[in-house]
C-alpha cells in the first residue's frame, strides 16, 4: 500500500507531495498531470523488477520507435533538470514466498523508499540516453510513529494494529560516500537482524536499483520489492473486456482488463465447494444485474475443441449473449466485478477513468463497487478484508460529485518561478475541512469556488444548474462518508 508519495523532476511533477488512503479518486481538467502521476507509480514500480533503462522505456510515450528517455524528465525553455527523485512511505506485507518457495518474513512492515537517478548521454544511444543511479534508500518507518504518518480515517486498534508491525534500528539499503572521489560513492544492502550481513555496491556500476535484486536472503527488502511489483495500473481496453482465452491462460485480470474469462473460470472452480461455480456465478450475476438490470446469468463456457473460453451472459428472455456482443460499459464493470472477487492480489490498483463507456446514472454503482475493492480501514484486514488500495483517475464531473469529499484530489496547474524561469507544474489539491487539509496544513487546496467553475466549463450554464443549498443529513455507516456538499445536478446526457 502507498501512503505517501514525493516526486521530483519528473515530466510536470515538480515538488510534488500526496498522501493517500485506501480509496483516491484524482479528477481534473486535461493536461493537468492526472496520467504523469499514474506514470511515475507505474515507473517506480518497474524500478523495482526491471534495470533503469527498461523501467524508463516502459513508461515512455507509446509509439515511439525509438524511446527518448530525456522526455521523462522535467523541462523548462529546452533546459531539463538534472535529476528525477521520488520517495514514497509504503506498508508491505508481513509474508511472502519468494520464486523458489521460500518463506520471507518481514522485519518491519511500514518503510520508506529513496531513489534518484540522474540523465547520462550515451555516445552508442545518442537518441536514446541512459540513467545512472544516484542515491538508493530503504529504511524504517517505526511503530511509534505510524501515527503521525497514517493521518486518514482508521481505526488504529484493529486496521492499524493489523498491518503495522515490527521494530529496526538499522536502514535496510543505504548510499555513503567513502571518500573524496566523485565516483566513490556505495550502497549498502544490510540483512535483517541486528548484527546483519551487508553486501557492498560501488553506485556508478550499477544497471538497475539494489531492491530489484534482493531476495528472501534479504526479507524486508525482498517484501519491499514484491510489493512494489505488485503495483498496476489498469486502463480497461474494449478489445480486451471480450477476448476468449486459451485453457492455459494463467488467471488474473490483465492490465488492459484481459482474461477475465480465465480469471473466472479460475475463481469458479477453487477447490473446496462442489457447488463453488454456481455461487460464483450468481454471485456476479447478481452484483452485475444492478448496473445493467437485463443481465439473469453470467457464465464461462468451454470449448473443448478449440480448448478457448468464452465469457457468456444470459439476459431473462434465457437468450444467450457472447462477450462481443455486450455493451462496452457492462463489460467494464464485470472487470471491475473481477478485481473485488479476485483477492489473490494485493496491494495498489491504479485505474484511468473508470466511467468511459457507462451511461452517467451508473457511475454512482462503479464508485460504490470501488470503494469495495479497497481495503476498509474500520477493520482488521484479513482474508475478507485484503490490503488492497484504490486510486482512480477521472475527468467526469459525475465522480467529482459523487466522490466522497475525503477521498477527492484535484489535479491542477500552478505557476512556479525557479532560477528566473516561470512553469507550470501539477499539483494535487485536496478539498478544504478533509483529512488531508487537516493532518498536514501545508497541502495544496482547493476552492469550492474553483471546482464550481470546473465543473461550469463542462456544461453550459443553460443546460445545467446548481444546488449549493445543504444536503439533508443521512445517518452515517461504516462504510461510507460525507459527499462533497454543493450538489451539481446534471444534465442526462442522452443526446451528448
Amino acid at each position: 500500500m502507498l501512503t505517501r508519495l514525493k516526486i521530483s523532476g519528473f515530466k510536470n511533477l515538480v515538488d510534488v507531495d500526496v498522501h493517500f488512503g485506501p480509496f483516491n479518486c484524482i479528477t481534473g481538467v486535461n493536461g493537468s498531470g492526472k496520467s504523469n502521476l499514474f506514470d511515475a507509480i507505474k515507473f517506480l514500480s518497474a524500478l523495482s523488477g526491471s534495470t533503469l533503462i527498461d523501467a524508463a522505456v516502459s513508461v515512455c510515450r507509446e509509439g515511439e520507435k525509438t524511446p527518448d528517455i530525456r522526455s521523462l524528465f522535467h523541462c523548462v525553455g529546452g533546459k531539463y533538470d538534472k535529476e528525477i527523485s521520488f520517495e514514497a512511505e509504503i506498508i508491505i506485507p508481513e509474508q511472502g514466498i519468494d520464486d523458489l518457495g521460500q518463506k520471507a518474513e518481514a522485519s518491519i512492515t511500514f518503510l520508506r523508499y529513496i531513489v534518484t537517478m540522474a540523465y547520462r548521454d550515451e555516445n552508442s544511444l545518442p537518441s536514446l540516453g541512459s540513467l545512472e543511479l544516484v542515491r538508493e534508500e530503504l529504511d524504517r518507518i517505526n511503530l511509534q510513529d505510524a501515527s503521525k504518518h497514517l493521518k486518514f480515517p482508521h481505526k488504529a486498534g484493529l486496521w492499524r494494529k493489523s498491518v503495522i508491525k515490527g521494530k529496526r534500528a538499522l536502514p535496510f539499503i543505504s548510499t555513503e560516500n567513502s571518500g573524496k572521489q566523485k565516483d566513490s560513492s556505495i550502497i549498502k544492502l544490510i540483512q535483517d537482524g541486528i548484527q546483519g550481513r551487508t553486501k557492498t555496491f560501488q553506485l556508478a556500476a550499477l544497471p538497475r536499483t539494489v531492491l530489484s535484486t534482493a531476495t528472501s536472503e534479504n526479507p524486508t527488502a525482498f517484501l519491499a520489492r514484491r510489493e512494489m511489483q505488485s503495483w498496476r495500473v489498469l486502463r480497461l481496453e474494449p478489445s480486451s473486456l471480450w477476448a476468449s482465452d486459451k485453457f492455459a491462460t494463467p488467471p488474473g485480470l490483465g492490465a488492459d482488463g484481459s482474461h477475465i474469462p480465465a480469471t473466472l473460470y479460475y475463481l469458479s472452480h477453487v477447490p473446496g465447494s462442489s457447488n463453488k461455480a454456481v455461487l460464483t456465478y450468481d454471485q456476479i450475476a447478481s452484483r452485475l444485474s444492478k448496473f445493467n438490470e437485463n443481465i439473469h446469468k453470467v457464465r464461462v463456457e468451454r470449448d473443448e475443441k478449440r480448448e478457448l473460453l468464452t465469457l457468456e451472459v444470459v439476459d431473462y428472455d434465457g437468450t444467450v449473449h457472447r462477450a462481443s456482443s455486450v455493451s462496452g460499459g457492462t463489460l467494464r464493470f464485470l472487470a471491475m466485478i473481477v478485481l473485488e472477487l479476485d483477492t489473490r492480489p494485493v496491494g495498489l490498483i491504479c485505474l484511468e477513468e473508470p466511467e468511459n463507456s457507462i451511461y452517467p446514472d451508473r457511475i454512482p454503482e462503479v464508485l460504490k463497487l470501488l470503494q469495495d475493492i479497497a481495503t476498509n480501514p474500520k477493520r482488521q484486514v484479513g482474508p475478507d478484508n485484503p490490503l488492497r488500495q484504490i486510486i482512480i483517475n477521472s475527468n467526469s464531473p459525475i465522480i467529482l460529485n459523487q466522490a466522497p469529499a475525503d477521498n477527492l484530489l484535484f489535479a491542477e496547474l500552478k505557476e512556479l518561478e525557479c532560477a528566473g524561469l516561470k512553469f507550470k507544474r501539477a499539483c494535487f489539491s485536496c478539498l478544504p475541512d478533509t483529512w488531508r487539509k487537516k493532518a498536514f496544513p501545508e497541502s495544496d487546496t482547493v476552492s469550492k469556488d474553483k471546482v464550481f467553475s470546473y465543473l461550469k466549463s463542462i456544461f453550459p450554464a443553460e443546460e445545467q444548474s446548481l444546488d449549493i443549498s445543504p444536503k439533508p443529513k443521512q445517518k452515517k455507516s461504516e462504510s461510507t462518508d460525507d459527499r462533497f456538499d454543493p450538489q451539481l445536478r446534471l444534465p442526462s446526457f442522452r443526446d451528448i
